[in-house]
């Protein structure tokens, strides 16, 4: 796995964009410095893995575009040792970012092989999240609750109510809800009954699926 002093340089030019775009969280700029993004995507695609784009992926799927993986990282205010579920391990690179914030991450993945993938090619870059779990996101992972933090990587039709349990007080739960455009919204728990909710804008992700029998 090939990662250059090019590519190296690459990546500093697109945490410089990033920040250029309101991601001020120097951790979250040294997680895209760190992290070899043109591993995570087909090797056809290399020449352009370090533009701010989306690129496909296994299973009709797809990497999202840094800003967009880096603004759901900024938005969550992730720290050290705390306790993040991912709905959608997809390629692996938002969970990196994850790791590189020194978050215990537990990922779930309902693409079975995306989820072999990216459960073997992770440790091969130093990336251990505490469980890679094969399941239903929209059932989150309720034997690991509760989280500090649960960030959704795909668009879902509406918000699980699972997910909004498995909520510390106090913690946060950031989803793209909507059909064809999503609008990327966080939800904090302020009590055992009551969230307090923040629509950020619209976004694109593939949507949210179940996991079949």
């Amino acid at each position: 796995m090939r990662d250059t002093s090019k590519h190296q340089g690459l990546r500093n030019q697109l945490a410089n964009v990033l920040s250029a775009k309101g991601i001020l969280d120097e951790n979250i700029l040294n997680a895209v410095r760190k992290i070899p993004r043109h591993l995570f995507i087909d090797s056809s695609f290399e020449s352009h893995a370090y533009q701010d784009k989306a690129f496909p992926i296994a299973a009709d799927q797809t990497i999202s575009m840094p800003y967009t993986v880096a603004f759901q990282s900024q938005t969550l205010e992730v720290k050290p040792g705390e306790k993040v579920l991912e709905i959608g391990t997809g390629s692996g690179y938002q969970t990196a970012v994850l790791l590189e914030l020194k978050a215990e991450v537990y990922s779930i993945e309902r693409q079975r092989e995306l989820f072999k993938k990216t459960s073997l090619f992770l440790p091969k870059l130093g990336y251990n999240p505490k469980r890679f779990v094969f399941g239903d996101g929209y059932k989150g992972l309720p034997e690991q609750a509760p989280f500090d933090k649960i960030i959704v990587t795909a668009g879902a039709p509406f918000v699980p109510k699972p997910l909004l349990s498995q909520l510390k007080i106090g913690g946060r739960l950031l989803i793209p809800v909507g059909d064809s455009t999503q609008i990327m919204t966080l939800f904090i728990r302020k009590s055992s009954k009551e969230f307090e909710k923040h629509e950020l804008g619209d976004f694109a992700f593939v949507p949210m699926l179940q996991k079949k029998n």
